[in-house]
């Protein structure tokens, strides 16, 4: 939580539902970005910007605006790369030696069209004004350590991480995080996304492969699962965070983790980024996606299975009218897709493994996180005192 935080008090907010309440902080100032470095819709909205599985051969000849490299290319007579760590829409990130600094770092070497280049200086420009706010390195938020440009490339220079949460559950055969390993992972992310919000400004993709771990390292079980000896996790990929006072593009959010606001064109604002982390989390306690659809209709239509009816004042304020009819979700839109709507959703508390008090505690701040209703939707300062994180905050 920020510097200014220790002033607010346990006993200033009530328990449970409560936390609807708003709360007052102080908000740092920060400096207006160039217009050069605003927002691009580029990659914003698109699907299948996730980065994939490490590619470790050689690339050669690629004729996708990324940059031709092979293992060894030294960049800029200082960094010179040893592995392919992920690829994405956005370009290639790869492994590095920094020869000045004798030290391992990830570069993001990013697709030599403009939109990209524009996309890139707008995460520059984000990643510069973090990397001022918490001069501390006090969030969990990547580091950038610098950015150059190669061949027509802008290449940004970040601390090297271990792999995405999303990697690790598949490298897990995606068995679920337990709550305590949950518990740990969201304190750090809703400090880090809190402090954003303070700052004025919205990640809008929060997803399993935007949260890394700090070190890779694990150990096998009896079951040859891993195990994390370190629960440390890092945000990342800012290219698409957008400051309060900037457009606000009206597709943010990559599909499974899209709030309802979004899908129905009401509008956004940092709310969204807590809707975000409710279907995370739920990933993280399940092993698989909460609302796994590729339809806009589908996906409502599952979120009314899991969370309860949209309410009709919200339907009747969007401009999606073809997913309302007699001011209710328009089921028949969903139609064709029932049997999957049947088959992975549930009404919400029936998710719950056990009847223990800390998963009482997950689900119902679930509950504030998942509210389709934005001003009643919990914020992260709210949610960083819910019971559900009681002990971490009494070890800190």
């Amino acid at each position: 939580m920020g510097k200014n935080d220790e002033a607010v008090s346990q006993k200033d907010i009530k328990k449970s539902r409560s936390f609807k309440q708003r709360l007052q902080y102080p908000t740092l100032d920060i400096r207006k970005l160039d217009k050069d470095a605003s927002f691009c819709v580029e990659s914003a909205s698109s699907d299948d910007n996730d980065l994939t599985a490490a590619d470790k051969r050689p690339r050669e000849n690629d004729d996708d605006g990324n940059l031709d490299y092979h293992i060894g290319l030294v960049m800029e007579d200082r960094y010179e790369i040893v592995s392919t760590l992920g690829e994405g829409a956005f370009g290639r990130v790869v492994e590095c030696i920094d020869r000045h600094r004798d030290l391992c770092v990830a570069v993001k070497i990013v697709k030599k069209f403009e939109s990209y280049c524009k996309v890139a200086r707008s995460e520059i420009a984000v990643l510069e004004e973090i990397n001022s706010l918490d001069d501390d390195n006090r969030f969990a938020c990547v580091r950038m350590l610098g950015w150059f440009r190669h061949r027509a490339h802008t290449c940004i220079v970040l601390e090297l991480l271990g792999s995405s949460t999303f990697e690790f559950l598949r490298q897990n055969n995606f068995v679920p995080f337990s709550v305590e390993q949950i518990r740990h992972i969201a304190f750090q992310i809703f400090k880090a996304v809190s402090f954003l919000h303070r700052n004025k400004l919205t990640h809008t993709d929060l997803k399993p492969e935007n949260i890394l771990f700090v070190s890779g390292d694990s150990d096998s079980n009896q079951q040859m699962h891993k195990a994390l000896r370190c629960l440390d996790v890092k945000i990342v990929d800012f290219g698409n965070a957008t400051f309060d006072h900037q457009h606000h593009e009206t597709l943010v959010s990559t599909r499974h983790y899209r709030a309802p606001e979004v899908i129905l064109d009401l509008g956004w604002n940092q709310s969204c980024d807590v809707w975000s982390l409710g279907c995370v989390l739920m990933e993280y306690y399940l092993g698989r996606t909460l609302f796994p659809s590729h339809d806009c209709g589908e996906h409502l239509a599952m979120m009314q299975k899991v969370l309860g009816p949209i309410p009709p004042h919200l339907l009747k304020q969007t401009g999606k009218k073809h997913f309302v009819k007699n001011e209710h979700l328009n089921v028949d839109k969903a139609n064709s897709s029932d049997d999957a709507i049947q088959k992975f959703c549930q009404p919400l508390r029936q998710y719950m493994r056990t009847d223990s008090d800390e998963e009482k505690q997950l689900f119902d701040l679930l509950g504030c996180m998942l509210d389709y209703d934005v001003s009643r939707r919990i914020t992260l300062e709210e949610a960083l005192w819910h019971p559900f994180f009681c002990t971490l905050r009494a070890q800190q």
